[in-house]
């Protein structure tokens, strides 16, 4: 692996997981009504009905899989544990802090704590750029450097248009409230009325919410589900397909949701290709760098993911193969590790 390029101990890997797993078991723990599963799409989805008055409520829980109906199975046992529970995550983030984990600086993990809260990511919000490269040190085991993480305070939330229309439920309290209460005003662009970026005052700090482009022009649409409009991009929708839940180091721990580590990287090649000129050709240095790290992980631990990965990229046409080429062109050492995984 590259030279600096280290792990965390095995006692520290453990302990972000239990933490994943505590704060998966919270979520669960939270369900005041009765779950019910819902086909859409050819996909199920599980919902949480309850009643206030006379009114029915429903509340999105997430996509069905094998854990979330067993978590279900000990809905009353996790209702019973949440106080030792919250205790126990607190020991994880305070012993993970211990093994020198970069985790979130205040700013940062309290923004997403309070995303979290209004339901940012449990509708349909995946966490992507630095903040969530820096999340994999938990996920992937990595000792990350200063240099590496390339602090910011930037934060981009990503959705796909359509889950965000389907799920039928908004954040609460409004992105546009919530933001105002971290002193974030809205920064118009891209010649439209609606907001998709907020600059914090006296500071540097933006969170931007963006989309995938299916069409052949960006632009800006619209998050039914986050309640904001979003900058419509190209490659994005690649980026945050079947993301992952993940553990941001922070206080007790922050639920978000991230893209898979293998498609960050083979994203990052494309990003970095289509910034290699220009305003943004330091930021393509910052992506080549995060690719690179991530793609000499994963072809030691997962190189069947990564393999899967960069095929699927592969296939949806030329022009992703040449920015990928041309970008692995620039990073030989990246270049050599997938074509071991890919032969």
């Amino acid at each position: 692996m590259p030279d600096g390029f280290r792990r965390h101990s095995a006692t520290a890997q453990a302990a972000y997981h239990d933490l994943l797993s505590l704060l998966l078991d919270e979520t669960v723990s939270e369900i005041r009504g009765t779950p019910t599963r819902r086909e859409r799409g050819g996909r199920s989805y599980w919902y949480e009905r309850y009643r206030i008055g006379s009114s029915v409520k429903e509340r999105y829980l997430g996509e069905d899989s094998d854990v979330l109906r067993a978590r279900f199975g000990s809905l009353e046992r996790l209702k019973g544990e949440r106080e030792g529970r919250r205790r126990e995550r607190a020991r994880l983030v305070r012993l993970l802090r211990s093994e020198r984990f970069v985790g979130m600086e205040g700013a940062t993990g309290s923004l997403l704590a309070a995303f979290a809260r209004a339901g940012v990511f449990r509708l349909g919000g995946v966490l992507v750029g630095t903040n969530a490269f820096r999340i994999y040190e938990g996920e992937l085991g990595l000792r990350l450097g200063l240099d590496q993480t390339a602090m910011t305070s930037d934060i981009d939330i990503a959705s796909f248009e359509r889950l965000s229309l389907a799920l039928g439920e908004t954040v609460l309290p409004t992105i546009s409230e919530l933001l105002a209460e971290f002193a974030f005003s809205p920064v118009p662009g891209l010649g439209s009325e609606r907001t998709w970026r907020w600059r914090q005052a006296g500071g540097e700090a933006v969170v931007e919410f963006l989309t995938p482009s299916f069409e052949e022009e960006e632009g800006v649409r619209d998050l039914a589900a986050l309640g904001v409009s979003a900058r419509a991009l190209h490659h994005l929708n690649y980026l945050i397909a079947d993301p992952i839940p993940a553990a941001a180091v922070w206080r007790n721990g922050v639920l978000v949701v991230v893209p898979r580590p293998e498609r960050f990287a083979i994203h990052k090649l494309i990003v970095a290709d289509r910034r290699r000129e220009g305003p943004d050709s330091l930021k393509a240095r910052k992506d080549l760098l995060q690719a690179g790290l991530l793609i000499a992980v994963l072809a030691e631990d997962r190189p069947d993911d990564l393999a899967l990965a960069h095929e699927d990229a592969a296939r949806r046409g030329p022009r992703w193969r040449e920015r990928i080429a041309r970008s692995l062109a620039r990073a030989p050492a990246a270049a050599a590790l997938l074509r071991a995984c890919t032969a």
